[in-house]
């Protein structure tokens, strides 16, 4: 491996490529499912799922919770210097990159490099850092898949950033949000992500919505155009999620944001980056979420993780239920894949996983899921009865009178005649059992 991808040192010494070894393998630092070559439905697996590595989790996440500080403390964290810092860090962000073997990578401008409060110093400090990003890509042939400002950690941001009551902190969320578009448009990302942590209001009391919501609105088209006049060509993503930290975000869940891009006119530019535990908090199932955003043409991108049945909060672990996944992939594959995104793993090791190994096992174990998946998905599209059951389930609307009803050629009192002539209905069986059963039978 070149030095510029190794840089200064090697962090995760003894750990080489991972491999793709087959079903049979009993390596733990191996793909046993994900083979980036093997062609489904006249694509590899690396083009179906378009796998991308979360900056933030996995070399900025150090274990802490609002429990108990950090348990993580990484080799590459250390020097005082902040560019020194973050060079460092990049050094083991692309180190890892190219040992585990996916294509992409995402990021969020304080990941790459840490930021102060000045704004002139904030964008030198992250366009030495693109610089020097620029030369790992070129080394190493990893892409950028999106990038995006963070507009929630900050305490400016305690009542959120675009849509803030106070405009003064909206310019330094145009500001952050400049200078990653910027920093994204150079490194040739993909796509350019929209996630609102704070956008949205904690007490009704103190909050006008409607104002705050033509607001976001507002700074959204801004950036929109910002972007496309300096070259831009990919898509905007705004990633769902319910709540927390606050009691109602505005980007609630996929529905929500479908409304709201209609509403204000951003139908054009923008689809969704959904992400599995953002929906199961706002009550859905992932595959709900990805079902309404297929069927509004909106699947973007997706971030891969899953959260703990037991907790109520946003835990980020990594995927590993194949059965939920497979599941998944089915809606994927019949809405035709992404629309220019892929599969990020947003998600961090456990507060107790203190090797580095760890990081290696968490995303194999999720390209694994994920891969393995894509093949169960795969086979039951084209080897089982999956599709010819939902369409039987709704055939009385292809033909003869239900056509009808469906081209607008009856009226309520037509519907109202019909149900008297052909009195009352057989039950048909959903076949709900069937289903779940054929899915764990492709597995």
């Amino acid at each position: 491996m070149s030095n510029v991808l190794i840089g200064n040192q090697e962090f995760f010494k003894g750990i080489g490529k991972i491999a793709y070894e087959g079903p049979k393998s009993d390596n733990p630092l191996a793909y046993r499912w994900y083979d980036e070559n093997r062609i489904i439905q006249g694509k590899t697996m690396k083009e179906h799922l378009r796998f991308a590595v979360a900056y933030w989790h996995s070399f900025n996440a150090n274990g802490s919770d609002p429990f108990g500080g950090p348990t993580l403390f990484f080799p590459w964290d250390k020097s005082d210097d902040v560019i020194q810092r973050a060079k460092d860090k990049m050094d083991a962000a692309f180190e890892f990159f190219t040992k585990i073997g996916l294509p992409y990578y995402c990021f969020h401008d304080v990941d790459v490099v840490d930021y102060g409060n000045d704004v002139v110093e904030n964008e030198k400090r992250l366009a030495t850092l693109v610089e020097y990003a620029k030369a790992k890509q070129k080394a190493s042939g990893i892409k950028l898949l999106w990038g995006t400002a963070n507009l929630f950690s900050h305490e400016r941001y305690m009542n959120g950033a675009a849509t803030n009551p106070d405009f003064h902190v909206l310019t330094h969320a145009a500001a952050q949000i400049k200078a990653a578009l910027d920093a994204t448009i150079a490194l040739g990302g993909e796509n350019y992500v929209f996630w609102g942590g704070r956008e949205g209001y904690m007490s009704l009391l103190n909050t006008n919505m409607k104002r705050e919501k033509e607001n976001l609105a507002k700074l959204l088209h801004l950036s929109k155009d910002y972007a496309r006049s300096q070259g831009f060509k990919g898509t905007f993503f705004i990633e769902p999620k319910p709540c927390e930290p606050t009691k109602h975000q505005y980007d609630y869940d996929a529905s929500t944001v479908h409304g709201f891009l209609q509403e204000f006119d951003l139908l054009g530019d923008f689809k969704l980056n959904l992400e599995v535990n953002h929906a199961t908090l706002a009550g859905h199932t992932f595959q709900h979420e990805l079902q309404v955003a297929a069927d509004a043409g909106l699947l973007g991108s997706i971030d891969a993780n899953r959260g703990d049945y037991q907790n109520g909060w946003d835990t980020d672990q990594f995927p590993n239920n194949i059965n939920e996944v497979a599941e998944c992939m089915l809606i994927i594959l019949e809405a035709g894949g992404f629309a220019g995104g892929g599969i990020n793993f947003d998600a961090k090791i456990r507060r107790n996983s203190t090797d580095p190994a760890d990081l290696f096992y968490a995303h194999i174990g999720g390209a694994d899921t994920f891969a393995r998946a894509l093949t169960v998905a795969d086979d039951i599209l084209q080897h089982s009865d999956y599709k010819k059951i939902r369409a039987d389930r709704y055939s009385s609307y292809d033909h003869g009178k239900g056509k009808e009803f469906r081209d607008g050629n009856l009226d309520l009192t037509a519907l109202r005649d019909l149900a008297v002539s052909l009195g009352e209905p057989k039950a048909i069986s959903g076949k709900q059992e069937f289903l779940e059963n054929l899915i764990n039978r492709y597995i």
